[in-house]
């Protein structure tokens, strides 16, 4: 099941002048974590490091190379490091608010030199269930930075096949280490999917065994995941368009070719969630219509119930009257008698009823 937060605009930066750093969002890990990737064709090195003071002096330092440069942040609550990063690396005042805007749509963004990509990235918790949070890559000459809102590692098989030799990413650069942190993206979108289609399938099934309304809540939940997928993946399809068609000189003829897939991949899931859409709105449908039909099968069986006692209650009221002079009242067998007739009258009606397929 999703976990997902509710989507809420803080007023924080309001009167604020463009470009102000304010974190607007939760706080979603305790501690910020910085960790460097540098690679080339011969040589990877992973570095981890838990204040900004010691990233940025190991980036002075002789150490670092010209090689492909992967620095990803884990965190977004602490301004001030944003900033560092931002100083450091000649980030756009602009581009750093947006980052720490986690309520950002997903976006494309090409200035002079860097791309600027905003997706919103989905993630397993600890307790199965599935989370909603922001990631932001800047796209350099030789570098990528990426900004995750949480704390959540969903980049391991990426930095697996970069530390693999013969990988792809040893030949490629910057722009390929992109694509493959958006793919490994867009790859969590279909185990959302996946877990969805399952749990409609489950949701069909109740509710033809029952109307209940733990079904209905059940639905209401679907439909509200599934307009939050819808409102991730649309503008990520536009993004991953946009990409695609940039003339950028970061994003080579290569990569042009994998963007190309991951586009389809996204087209994909686009088509799927709007056939999800559909299926939670005809499921709805269903247990609105399967509720009124419930419902009108009870007022008909009470309709017919008060057809037969009408002439019931005819007769009983008529002999009710407290006239001293009626002519069955002093006949023997009067009582019986008209015992007899509501019954035959009720029979007949019942018999009446039932040729008709009314009961």
């Amino acid at each position: 099941m999703f976990h997902l937060r509710k989507e809420a605009y803080s007023s924080k930066t309001a009167g604020l002048p463009p470009g102000s750093l304010v974190h607007v969002g939760a706080k979603k890990t305790e501690k910020v974590s910085i960790t460097l990737i540098e690679y080339d064709e011969k040589r990877f090195q992973k570095n981890t490091f838990e204040n900004v003071e010691e990233f940025l002096n190991f980036q002075d330092s002789e150490l670092v190379t010209k090689s492909v440069r992967w620095i990803h942040v884990r965190g977004l609550h602490e301004t001030a490091i944003i900033e560092s990063i931002g100083k450091h690396y000649h980030i756009h005042h602009l581009i750093l608010e947006d980052i720490l805007n986690t309520h950002q749509r997903p976006k494309l963004e090409d200035y002079e030199d860097c791309l600027f990509m905003v997706m919103k990235m989905f993630c397993h918790n600890g307790d199965e269930k599935i989370s909603a949070e922001q990631l932001s890559l800047i796209l350099g000459h030789g570098f990528v930075i990426s900004f995750q809102e949480g704390d959540k590692d969903v980049f391991e098989p990426v930095r697996k096949r970069i530390k693999m030799p013969q990988s792809r990413f040893r030949k490629a650069g910057a722009d390929y280490l992109a694509y493959a942190i958006t793919d490994t993206v867009v790859d969590y979108y279909f185990k959302v999917i996946e877990e969805i289609d399952e749990r409609l399938e489950a949701v069909e099934e109740d509710l033809f065994a029952e109307f209940s309304q733990k079904v209905l809540q059940e639905i209401h939940e679907l439909k509200r995941e599934i307009i939050f997928l819808n409102k991730a993946v649309l503008p990520l399809r536009g993004m991953i368009s946009t990409l695609e068609k940039t003339d950028s000189p970061m994003v080579s003829d290569m990569t042009h070719i994998y963007i190309r897939d991951l586009y389809d991949h996204v087209i994909r899931i686009v088509d799927i969630v709007e056939t999800f859409r559909e299926m939670a709105t005809s499921l709805l449908d269903i247990y609105h219509s399967g509720l009124s039909n419930k419902m009108n099968e009870i007022m008909k069986v009470l309709t017919l119930i008060a057809t037969i006692f009408i002439p019931l209650t005819f007769i009983a009221g008529i002999y009710g009257m407290n006239f001293k002079y009626m002519p069955e009242l002093e006949w023997r067998w009067g009582y019986p008698m008209i015992w007899l007739v509501m019954i035959v009258i009720g029979i007949v009606m019942i018999i009446y009823f039932s040729k008709k397929k009314w009961l």
